[in-house]
């Protein structure tokens, strides 16, 4: 088969389309050939040498994809050659067949494309997670997510607004802030010309947001804490603008409020398989009824994973960027 392997950590031309063994599926695992993939902001990190896998993934990058079912590993039930499914991955997506832990699969969802279904493990099991399982956002209540035009942010505009949420959200253009409005938030900020403590504190009447899903780590925090509601929650699941920072624990105990971080990649099989398996209870049926859908930007061939990279890097595109395989 044909996988995108990384030789030497560097820019997206350290991405190479190069032949490479045939995985195989072992005692509770799948082989998948894939359809598409997904890029991640986890996959430029690993590409430039930050973010290695964890020990005994796929050491291509990857964390997402769609396909069908190729072999199915001993000790597996439920499943079936030829089977259409999308997988939650530590690694391996950006190939033409891949070998997942059976607890990490999930069925296409009713009405969503075998393609565009790449487009859905990481963010749909990041936001269920992070939103839903820790930090229980209830009906009324208000989020806020950094980057909501993001894949992340795009997922978690629409699950929260399924369940009764009121959703804020901070982009950097007027054309993802009006993405995010068709997709249902209802507070629009802009951070590069807007303060987003001002805004949501305006918006919500003093109240303050109930959760936070922040990509930004330090750079946030102090301003986060400030924007969180009395018994407010934050989610920390990204470190894009740094990862130390210092932490108000006077405001905190002013609120009453928690905060969190989260990693999905590293977590155990078993943490994953339970998270997948909610995401297929509660946002499955959401995403068959058309109440929740896959937001993509655009696709490319898998062998061009450098340009899909230069893409996202540049943060130009709304919701993800995906890699057909041949």
């Amino acid at each position: 088969m044909h996988a995108i392997t990384i030789p030497e950590p560097g820019g997206p031309e350290a991405l190479v389309w190069d032949e490479v063994p045939d995985p195989v599926a072992g005692e509770g695992e799948v082989l998948v050939e894939v359809v598409a993939s997904a890029v991640n902001r986890a996959d430029v990190l690993q590409r430039q040498g930050f973010y290695n896998p964890p020990p005994g993934a796929s050491l291509y990058p990857g964390l997402e994809c769609s396909g069908r079912i190729a072999a199915i590993g001993p000790g597996v039930s439920g499943w079936t050659v030829g089977d259409e499914v999308c997988a939650l991955l530590a690694g391996g997506g950006y190939a033409q067949k891949v070998v997942v832990p059976a607890g990490q699969l999930l069925p296409v969802p009713a009405g969503v494309d075998l393609v565009q279904a790449a487009a859905l493990p990481e963010v749909a099991c990041t936001v269920w997670s992070n939103v839903f399982m820790i930090s229980h956002l209830r009906p009324g209540e208000t989020l806020l997510v950094h980057g909501g035009s993001s894949g992340i942010g795009t997922m978690a505009i629409q699950l929260a607004k399924a369940v009764g949420a009121k959703v804020a959200v901070t982009a950097g253009t007027k054309e993802k802030l009006e993405r995010c409005a068709e997709l249902g938030a209802d507070i629009l900020i802009n951070y590069r010309e807007q303060d987003f403590v001002a805004e949501v504190e305006e918006a919500t009447g003093g109240a303050g947001a109930d959760v936070i899903l922040d990509n930004m780590g330090a750079k946030y925090l102090d301003r986060n804490v400030r924007t969180l509601a009395v018994n407010g929650r934050l989610a920390i699941i990204g470190l894009q603008g740094g990862a130390k920072g210092e932490l108000n624990i006077g405001a905190l105990l002013h609120k009453r409020a928690a905060v969190t971080a989260t990693s999905l990649r590293a977590r155990p099989v078993e943490e994953k398989t339970a998270i997948v398996a909610a995401v297929c209870e509660h946002v499955w049926p959401l995403l068959a009824a058309g109440r929740v859908r896959p937001v993509v930007d655009r696709e490319l061939p898998m062998a061009r994973a450098a340009e899909a990279h230069r893409v996202v890097e540049e943060s130009g595109h709304i919701g993800k960027v995906l890699l057909v395989a041949p």
